[in-house]
């Protein structure tokens, strides 16, 4: 485990002129006062970090060191070949790219590791689109992830509803989420202005030209999209629906509707009563989505306000029991 760590601290100064100890502590998952002892470790075996006391100091490598120490494990270099997502890389028109690289790493492996490739994709596929939707590429997204890539400024034209706005953009980063790209970006000159969310398809014309912006180095895409993806899922669940869930319903209830909300409600529910069943609080976006997400859960919840929303499950019940018949025969009465 250490010798992990102290191969890791090494590769981390390699990579960057100095680093300070929280910095180092933070990346290696240590306390600061680790991080002295490994860097003494390091220094008593021949690797020459130094280190530069003060308010601005820190740790270095010193003279240029370069270790040797870049040899991939197996489960490393199988790791590697996983971290592409070959659709997504395609899409954005980086497919030969990383057919080059893929084959560049190959053969820089020790023959033993040369079919971690091929093992790796044996046994693990990502296939983003979500079910029963035909995944389609927009046509737009290489010359994005083009500006992406090169900070470059874009001119876009993008679809709002019936109308097409005009934006000049900072393009941050990409969202690849169930088949569908989104473009995380900020409009052009407002450095401290909010980062907003495009759908790549919506963009019907889209131009990179020769102005580099100044990106924000504290922008981390990942915490931005579980934010605004979270703020998402909440702004759309404006109504209330009250229930009442069997054992089986509160088990099944995070499948038929958002889990987030869904646990939410459970927790803040109260005492089963006799039977085991419990009444829960539950936001939705609106009585028609509660009707199509709730119905799934058949005999297994109780609908107990809004008034219209019960009777629409009442309705599904007696045309249900029409349709089966009292006695369990077929050839019950048709729907109406």
């Amino acid at each position: 485990m250490r010798a992990a760590r102290l191969i890791k601290m090494v590769l981390l100064l390699q990579s960057r002129p100095a680093m300070t100890a929280a910095e180092l502590a933070r990346e290696l998952e240590v306390s600061e006062r680790t991080v002295t002892r490994d860097a003494q470790a390091l220094s008593e075996a021949g690797v020459p970090v130094y280190a530069e006391r003060g308010r601005v100091g820190g740790y270095r490598l010193v003279g240029g060191y370069r270790t040797r120490l870049t040899g991939l494990a197996r489960g490393e270099a199988e790791a590697l070949f996983l971290s592409g997502v070959p659709g997504a890389l395609r899409e954005m028109g980086l497919e030969d790219a990383a057919s080059a690289a893929r084959l560049k790493v190959s053969a820089a492996l020790l023959p033993s590791l040369r079919d971690a490739s091929r093992t790796a994709a044996q046994r693990f596929h990502l296939d983003a689109p979500s079910w029963f939707r035909e995944p389609e590429t927009p046509e737009l997204l290489p010359a994005v992830a083009d500006a992406v890539w090169d900070d470059r400024r874009v001119a876009a034209r993008y679809r709002r509803g019936e109308e097409e706005v005009v934006r000049e953009l900072e393009p941050y980063g990409l969202v690849l989420k169930a088949g569908v790209w989104y473009l995380c970006a900020r409009v052009a000159g407002t450095s401290d202005g909010p980062f907003r969310v495009y759908r790549v398809d919506r963009f019907t014309a889209v131009e990179a030209g020769g102005e580099r912006f100044g990106r924000d180095e504290d922008f981390d895409l990942p915490a931005f999209w579980a934010e605004r993806a979270e703020q998402f899922a909440r702004s759309i669940l404006r109504a209330e629906v009250v229930v009442r869930l069997s054992p089986r319903g509160v088990r099944e209830l995070p499948r038929a509707v958002d889990a987030p909300t869904a646990r939410e409600a459970l927790e803040g529910a109260g005492a089963a009563d006799a039977d085991g069943w419990v009444t829960v609080t539950l936001p939705v976006e609106s009585e028609e989505v509660a009707h199509a997400q709730l119905r799934g859960l058949g005999p297994e919840v109780e609908v107990l306000s809004p008034a219209p929303l019960r009777e629409r499950f009442a309705r599904d019940a007696r045309r249900l029991a029409e349709l089966y018949g009292g006695d369990g025969s077929a050839g019950g009465t048709a729907p109406r």
